[in-house]
């Protein structure tokens, strides 16, 4: 078996001579190489590649398979390997009550914790806000207090007198902490009554004006007259009482439960 070489032109006007096989010698092998070495001739070199590479493909089927990325199933009738068969599997669930369900009363448990551990933070922040839009000072205990000067020790009536005139409002230390005004009537007498000096609207300390005989709120504007009731708002209610009682010549502090002389009615701090 010979073949005649193929034999390039650079001139694409001349065609290239055909080859000569002797009869009887022309078997597939050779079939796919003329193939070729025609296309090779006559194609250009990307085209011929890629007939070569088909034509070598169908000569050996594998290489098919084994050029893609992916399995693929041999052509049946070639004896190569066997067809896969795909199994299908079908998954069937059956519905459970719900006290047959595993773990039921753990996931009961893990509720109640995390119901108990949202719950705590939430109570805690809203005390804080609660004691906020409560009036200062609204609570009472059951005994008095000795009033206490702005240095921390007990207040002498005689001394208080000495050193305060007629018609003077000065703080002192009363009920919880409040700060309280002890009264000088006019008469240079110690009133039988204190005012809580926190004001009922948002809580500031309301100094007192003696110019304007007032009680003046430097906060919002809140007015009380100089036994602390309210003249003008915002604050919806009077400043809160205590009794101004002695004891071994000392200033007791007692929570007023009585009516309110200034407006008559229950008092709103009991």
């Amino acid at each position: 078996m010979w073949f005649s070489e193929p034999v390039r032109y650079a001139s694409t006007n001349h065609r290239p001579p055909l080859l000569h096989i002797p009869k009887g010698h022309i078997t597939r092998a050779s079939s796919a190489s003329l193939c070729a070495s025609s296309l090779d001739c006559r194609l250009p070199t990307a085209a011929a590649t890629m007939a070569s590479t088909a034509l070598s493909t169908a000569s050996n089927p594998t290489q098919l398979c084994r050029s893609r990325a992916s399995p693929c199933k041999p052509v049946k009738g070639l004896g190569i390997g066997r067809e896969r068969v795909p199994r299908n599997i079908t998954c069937m669930a059956g519905s459970i009550s719900a006290d047959r369900v595993p773990d039921m009363s753990k996931r009961e448990t893990m509720n109640l914790l995390l119901l108990g551990a949202i719950s705590l933070p939430t109570f805690g922040m809203l005390v804080p806000y609660g004691s906020f839009l409560v009036p200062a000072g609204s609570g009472s205990n059951a005994g008095g207090v000795v009033a206490k000067d702005k240095l921390g020790n007990d207040i002498r009536v005689e001394d208080w007198l000495n050193t305060h005139g007629p018609n003077d409002r000065t703080l002192a230390q009363g009920l919880k902490g409040d700060p309280t005004y002890l009264v000088v009537e006019s008469d240079k007498t110690l009133a039988t009554y204190g005012v809580n000096a926190v004001c009922t609207h948002l809580g500031c300390v309301v100094p007192w004006n003696a110019a304007e005989n007032k009680f003046l709120c430097p906060c919002h504007g809140s007015q009380y007259n100089n036994q602390g009731k309210v003249v003008r708002g915002p604050a919806p209610l009077s400043l809160a009482l205590v009794h101004a009682d002695v004891d071994d010549g000392k200033v007791v502090f007692v929570p007023w439960v009585e009516t309110d002389f200034r407006t008559g009615e229950d008092p709103w701090w009991k």
